[in-house]
């Protein structure tokens, strides 16, 4: 016979058993009713791409990653791909995206016969107007290039000006001075070291609107009306297997995006973030 003390732990086992019993039943029930166990979902591929800051067009601060970034993004997930933009000095871009192996490409890059031998250029993604920033009170008559022999032009070193500017300042026909920034270039002008700095339109805008240092001495610059040239903006894949099938999907992706609303959306909630900054 069992004492009292251990007629009570015979009792308190049994109940526990019991209950053991239970879970574990529930537990195979629970187990039937949600099937077999469901693979971990895959990870979304990405585009690793190389860039710079040029805003509003693409910069770390910026929604997106800027304009450029918005409408690469847009694109990129027609095909089912992220975006991933790592920034650097301009030449450093280019010479990562073009050739590290852990990147796919570069942009937002003007098409150039240069760059087409290196790397796989992208239908085009937008639109850049480029001419001169200058002075108010010292603005530069011009009406061909050769006019503009003998001043000192602001440019950003690496950037591609249009082939007709570029091949002037090979020749040394143009004098120009470069700069690593837009930002750094407007201020040589300001203080009077050069005659006229080579700038994107948006980008001048944004400029003036965004940095304080600048935007006090805005009534001082100028942009020309006449451009020096119009050009488009293109991703530029590397020059593998890899780069031109994507390439390839980017390119079909491209075609069923519609960029103009994409851009009115976006300098719509720029021009709002911006004034709410200054209030």
């Amino acid at each position: 016979m069992l004492s009292r003390h251990n007629s009570a732990v015979h009792w308190f086992h049994s109940i526990e058993g019991g209950k053991m019993k239970c879970i574990g039943s529930l537990l195979l029930v629970c187990g039937a009713l949600a099937g077999p166990p469901q693979p971990a979902r895959a990870e979304t591929p990405t585009l690793h791409l190389a860039s710079l800051e040029w805003l509003p067009y693409v910069g770390r601060g910026l929604p997106d990653g800027g304009l450029s970034g918005a409408v690469a993004k847009a694109v990129a997930a027609r095909f089912g791909y992220g975006i991933r933009i790592d920034y650097f000095p301009w030449k450093r871009a280019m010479q990562a995206g073009g050739s590290d192996p852990d990147f796919v490409g570069y942009f937002p890059a003007y098409h150039t016969a240069e760059r087409a031998r290196q790397c796989h250029f992208s239908t085009p993604m937008g639109k850049s107007t480029v001419g001169l920033a200058m002075l108010a009170e010292a603005p530069l008559r011009w009406r061909v290039l050769d006019d503009l022999a003998g001043n000192k032009l602001g440019v950003v070193l690496g950037y591609s000006n249009g082939d007709a500017f570029d091949q002037m300042v090979k020749s040394g026909k143009l004098s120009v001075d470069a700069s690593e920034s837009d930002i750094i270039n407007l201020r040589k002008l300001l203080a009077g070291r050069i005659h006229a700095v080579v700038i994107d339109k948006a980008v001048l805008r944004y400029l003036l609107a965004s940095d304080p240092t600048l935007s006090k001495e805005r009534t001082q610059l100028v942009f020309d009306e006449r451009p020096l040239a119009e050009l488009t903006l293109h991703v530029c894949f590397q020059r593998t297997p890899l780069g031109l099938k994507l390439k390839q999907s980017y390119d079909a992706a491209l075609l069923q995006t519609d960029i103009a609303k994409i851009e009115n959306g976006y300098f719509d909630q720029l021009g709002r973030s911006l004034g709410a900054v200054r209030r």
